[in-house]
């Protein structure tokens, strides 16, 4: 999958706090299916967050679960 998100396999979401997203079509004839790749860079630690979904909305709530996790993960230490 060619990508402007990717250099080498490699997320250009470079900046804590930042986000990055774009559209594309998988599958075959008729049969596609347009999919959002998503990525997020956490602002405190710069970890990042990846996820494929249907649409943006869906993935935004996918990084929201997961800050709401890491959060949990961060307070138990």
């Amino acid at each position: 999958m060619a990508t402007r998100m990717t250099t080498g396999g490699v997320s250009t979401c470079t900046e804590a706090g930042t986000e990055k997203y774009e559209k594309f079509q998988m599958g075959i004839g008729r049969r596609k299916r347009t999919l959002v790749q998503y990525d997020y860079r956490h602002p405190a630690d710069g970890e990042l967050f990846s996820c494929v979904k249907p649409t943006l909305d869906e993935c935004r709530t996918a990084r929201d679960k997961w800050l709401t996790t890491k959060k949990g993960k961060e307070g138990n230490l």
